[in-house]
């Protein structure tokens, strides 16, 4: 057991001591080798570490009802950690599919590794290298997100570990389906009937963010805790409509959210295309030649600032804005709703609600 009086420093010192470890492993590959493993350093660097916040707090909701509060035990902050490096894995992909430049204020893992690729004076297409490179980064991310969960949870009791490893598994597949549907939803929607578009764009919510942020991490975390079905149940069930929310909000800061805070462009997801549920919603209120022009304009890269501008003025005066927003509060009092009578400790349930508050209530 690790004593842990601030547990995201515990997993981020778990973090340090991975990749650490692969740092040696790779000492002797060349310096190549030492530019991916160090692109993976710094793309796992950052963030709100929230989905190892979730990890924890469905373990703590398990482990305080069966007792007092317990340290936190050497799986968990594993796993917490394996799940930082799953997500930063995610973030490589997803950059290179939408195109993004930056990711959190810094150029993306791609634009990162072309630019060494120039600084080097290496011969060839340095981007054509930056995006392959963020390929096999995103993967050796996933692969070692698999090695630092599957050496966190060997010592644990075998009916747990196997529970935690199937619910990661399910984590995975499921949000790489999403990230296909998305990808096949910016292509694929001219052909689905205008009333379908919302619910389209809420499928591929639950499966891209909702289960894989906030719904898996917790009934991870739940599982190394020794959670019971009815335990699983009642956190299934609320991580799913915080989930839903989270990604609603971060739709909305897609749209109209504040480059400074963020870290990404104001409008990025109009230039990248994201047939959001908010898009949705603008859409269904829109006249047809209104709505063919927002199809023209949604998905140009080359947009400007006016451009992006008069998009958002049209998205708030449909209403679309406002109806996600509504949205959100929904799936805010579903989630409350969730763990009112549930088995779970005290603390940990008010633990809960804070984080859900954070994470659906966000600027960045």
């Amino acid at each position: 057991m690790t004593p842990s009086p601030d547990p995201i420093e515990a997993v981020s010192q778990r973090l340090d001591d991975f990749f650490m470890a692969q740092r040696v492993a790779t000492a002797e590959m060349g310096h190549e080798a030492e530019l991916i493993v160090e692109a993976g350093v710094a793309a796992v660097s950052g963030g709100k570490r929230l989905r190892a916040r979730f990890c924890i707090a469905g373990w703590r909701a398990v482990a305080e009802a069966a007792g007092p509060a317990a340290e936190l035990a050497d799986d968990l902050l594993a796993a917490a950690a394996a799940l930082e490096i799953f997500h930063a894995a995610a973030l490589v992909h997803d950059d290179i599919i939408d195109n993004s430049d930056t990711r959190r204020g810094r150029p993306s893992a791609h634009r990162a590794l072309e630019a060494a690729h120039r600084a080097a004076g290496w011969t060839g297409d340095p981007e054509a290298f930056g995006r392959a490179g963020a390929v096999l980064l995103g993967d050796l991310l996933v692969a070692w997100s698999d090695d630092l969960l599957e050496a966190g949870i060997a010592s644990s009791a075998s009916s747990r570990a196997s529970a935690a490893r199937a619910q990661y598994a399910l984590m995975r597949r499921d949000v790489t389906i999403g990230q296909f549907l998305d990808v096949a939803e910016e292509s694929a929607f001219r052909t689905e009937p205008d009333d379908r578009h919302a619910s389209r764009a809420l499928r591929v919510a639950s499966l891209k963010s909702a289960r894989y942020s906030i719904q898996q991490p917790l009934l991870i975390g739940a599982a190394l805790a020794g959670a019971d079905d009815a335990q699983l149940a009642a956190l299934g069930a609320f991580g799913h409509p915080v989930g839903m929310a989270f990604q609603l909000r971060d739709d909305i800061l897609g749209v109209f959210g504040d480059a400074a805070v963020t870290g990404k462009p104001s409008g990025d997801d109009l230039r990248e295309g994201k047939r959001t549920v908010l898009v949705a919603f603008a859409r269904e209120s829109l006249p047809a030649g209104p709505r063919a022009l927002v199809d023209e304009l949604i998905g140009d890269p080359s947009l400007d600032d006016v451009q992006i501008a008069a998009l958002q003025r049209t998205i708030r005066d449909t209403g679309a804005l406002d109806r996600v927003e509504t949205l959100i509060s929904d799936f805010a009092r579903e989630a409350d709703r969730a763990l009112s009578g549930a088995r779970l400790g005290h603390a940990a349930v008010g633990e809960l609600r804070d984080l859900a508050r954070a994470a659906t209530t966000r600027s960045a």
